[in-house]
């Protein structure tokens, strides 16, 4: 595959963004959360301009109040405000290159702000987590060394081996150890489970569909340089959407634990388990109708939203 062709993982300008606010004397911000913060908005549906987000009010709200949650389990010593921060710097820097008027500043601020007050709660919450993040917390919290891909795979293969009621009293330890906060929703039974998985599953369809249309969108720059469509694109499309899935799990890991999703995926599927329409069907089939269809809103939506976001590649 031709990566300098397709251009599938975001080349976000986080050195150039964090250079500017040490030159600027703008409040330090750390590197990860702004790196995610820019490639999340890359991956959004807002425009890009000159390789930056072009930020309006529906940008900074999709990023920090319905995807942030989805992808990125922050640092132990990194404060989850850092995101809205990193945000608000993204703000100042556009104002500066006078991308952004004074009043429109002021206003993305205000809504960063609070927003990103918002983000770093919802990052807390029990009930939305995904198999990388939960699995993530679980890691440091037995003290494994997130660096070697080894030491994760053995601790994996470890839990594996436990009673489902012993994984469940793992999870539930994270909240009375306060690294998450304890949801009175039924604890860690099978809805919990059911819709942990669902999150997991539409996640990663939805970074898949953004990489997949940001590649499109590079891909104007080869017809316009008159270079032949990539081969990936040209015939089978196949090739394609298995790199846009594997970027997919290589940016959630650089957001949770580096290789992690992939080896939930492929080698620990029972650690991380990702509901088909059969099981969620069996499931909500025994809740009361008013459960059911609470229960079924989400996911429906997220199926809804990647369905959208992969109409979109294709048209563009």
């Amino acid at each position: 595959m031709e990566e300098e062709d397709l251009r599938l993982a975001p080349r976000t300008k986080t050195a150039e963004l964090l250079a500017w606010a040490q030159a600027h004397g703008h409040p330090p911000v750390a590197e990860a959360p702004v790196r995610a913060v820019l490639a999340l908005l890359e991956l959004g549906e807002g425009r890009m301009r000159d390789g930056w987000p072009e930020l309006t009010s529906d940008a900074v709200e999709q990023l920090l109040y319905e995807r942030l949650y989805l992808y990125v389990q922050p640092e132990p010593e990194q404060d989850p405000l850092a995101y809205g921060a990193a945000v608000r710097l993204l703000i100042d820097h556009q104002r500066a290159a006078k991308r952004l008027n004074a009043k429109r500043q002021e206003r993305l601020h205000a809504e960063a702000e609070w927003q990103g007050e918002v983000a770093a709660g919802l990052l807390r919450r029990s009930d939305l987590v995904t198999w990388p993040r939960l699995y993530t917390l679980l890691l440091r919290a037995d003290g494994v060394d997130l660096a070697d891909r080894e030491a994760v795979r053995a601790w994996l293969a470890a839990f594996r081996e436990l009673a489902p009621q012993e994984r469940s009293a793992a999870y539930e330890a994270l909240e009375w150890a306060g690294e998450l906060d304890a949801v009175d929703d039924g604890g860690w039974g099978e809805a919990r489970m059911l819709s942990v998985g669902m999150a997991t599953d539409g996640a990663r369809r939805l970074l898949e569909q953004g990489l997949m249309r940001r590649s499109y969108r590079n891909l104007t720059e080869l017809t316009a340089l008159g270079r032949p469509m990539p081969e990936e694109l040209a015939g089978d499309f196949g090739a394609f959407e298995e790199a846009a899935a594997e970027a997919a799990l290589d940016l959630v890991g650089e957001w949770t634990t580096p290789g992690l999703p992939r080896l939930l995926v492929e080698e620990f599927p029972e650690l991380a388990p990702e509901p088909g329409q059969e099981e969620i069907d069996a499931y909500l089939a025994g809740l009361p109708e008013a459960y059911e269809d609470e229960a079924y809103e989400e996911y429906e939506g997220q199926e809804h939203e990647g369905e959208e976001a992969g109409q979109a590649a294709t048209d563009a």
